[in-house]
């Protein structure tokens, strides 16, 4: 596996992420908003998640990605077989990355999100997160932006909606 610095000569970052997709009770999702920052004029929403430690399960990376960037906490187990699944290869801060991402949906009743968990990158690359329906992010008057995976998200949203709404109680 390419390391960071390698990335930069060149050679790609490649990581497998956990990315969790929290639906509340009106059918919307928690994504958050930001930039590279390399190109702040151009922000775009996107799911929570990240690269896995050694070690640690896809599930677990995408429960405790969650906990860290949007202090909501889950049982892993939660969140369910994975909802979709995806090869992305995009550039940030620089470095060529080829990632692979598995997607979870987790119902979330009642939560208060806290954007106090993110690192030091985050904390500089990201300004808000919403609750947000695949029809806002459609909507020609919301900033989509030019994410690396934001043609995706709509249909993120819908899988993973049906989800949680066809999980047991």
């Amino acid at each position: 596996m390419a390391d960071r610095a390698d990335s930069r000569a060149g050679i790609p970052w490649r990581r497998q992420t956990g990315r969790v997709l929290p639906v509340d009770a009106e059918g919307r999702v928690l994504l958050l908003h930001g930039w590279d920052p390399h190109h702040p004029e151009h922000p775009y929403w996107f799911t929570i998640g990240g690269g896995a430690e050694p070690d640690e399960s896809l599930r677990d990376a995408a429960a405790r990605e969650l906990r860290e960037e949007a202090g909501i906490t889950v049982d892993p187990a939660l969140l369910g077989e994975p909802i979709a699944q995806s090869t992305i290869e995009f550039s940030w801060a620089g470095y060529r990355i080829i990632q692979g991402q598995t997607f979870y949906a987790v119902l979330v009743e009642s939560a208060e999100v806290s954007l106090d968990g993110l690192d030091h990158w985050e904390q500089a690359s990201i300004d808000k997160y919403g609750w947000l329906t695949a029809e806002d992010l459609e909507a020609d008057d919301l900033e989509a932006g030019e994410g690396p995976a934001d043609s995706q998200i709509p249909g993120l949203i819908r899988a993973a909606v049906a989800s949680v709404r066809a999980r047991p109680d």
